[in-house]
């Protein structure tokens, strides 16, 4: 599998292998575990859960700095890579994380789909 570079490719790689529901369910599964109130609707729209993840990530960030890297703990957002994103203006940092999230939660998709 070759690791998307942004959202539109991760999402098409998710619809192309029927897998976009499972992503969504990995997600609320690991900010559950996290005791974080995600729950996205199964059927909610790819830029809609992009914009409630950025937002959730954003909120983390300023008010729940603990929680965010307990989140990132737990989704496995790999530590040096998140280390090297530029922290100045904390919305984009949050989109960047966003999309480490996903990236990762993607992965473990498509890992449990191929080897299962």
């Amino acid at each position: 599998m070759e690791s998307p570079t942004t959202f539109a490719g991760l999402i098409e790689q998710a619809n192309e292998l029927n897998l976009y529901k499972k992503m969504i369910a990995q997600l609320n599964k690991d900010f559950l575990y996290a005791n974080i109130d995600l729950d996205l609707n199964e059927e909610v729209l790819p830029l809609s859960m992009k914009l409630i993840l950025d937002e959730t990530v954003f909120k983390l960030i300023q008010e729940k700095f603990a929680d965010y890297l307990n989140l990132l703990y737990i989704i496995d957002v790999p530590e040096e890579v998140v280390k090297k994103l530029n922290g100045d203006d904390v919305l984009q940092l949050a989109k960047q994380v966003s999309f480490l999230i996903l990236k990762r939660e993607w992965q473990k998709v498509w890992f449990k789909n191929k080897y299962s």
